[in-house]
């Protein structure tokens, strides 16, 4: 998969761009639906990545695309369930995860790019 950081707002992955949070699990991309961590987006200013939400555990790296500024939230209870399944999280702003996600093995990396703040 070839994944680029557009600019603020968007991102390219395989020359189809998005301007929405997305999910890369197993080389299928869909939206992220942020609904359920919307609960706790009083605790950061917006909302966090949060267990409650979809996460795409069946990988062995899940790279976490922070946003623009590196601003995007993940809450404790992410990061206890990654230890927990054995999962390397690596959170960085997600111009970096889309450098990192270009020629990753889709079967072995997952990503959550978030494309603002």
């Amino acid at each position: 998969m070839k994944a680029r950081f557009i600019g603020f707002g968007e991102v390219e992955l395989d020359g189809r761009r998005y301007g929405h949070d997305i999910l890369v699990e197993r080389g299928r991309i869909t939206r992220r639906e942020k609904g359920p961590s919307k609960a706790r987006r009083h605790e950061f200013g917006h909302t966090p990545l949060t267990a409650a939400e979809h996460i795409p555990w069946h990988c062995h790296r899940l790279i976490v695309g922070t946003g623009a500024d590196g601003a995007l939230p993940i809450t404790d209870d992410v990061l206890e369930e990654a230890r927990r399944r054995g999962v390397e999280l690596v959170a960085v702003p997600t111009d970096q995860a889309c450098r990192m996600l270009s020629g990753a093995d889709p079967d072995l990396t997952a990503a959550i790019l978030h494309v603002t703040c």
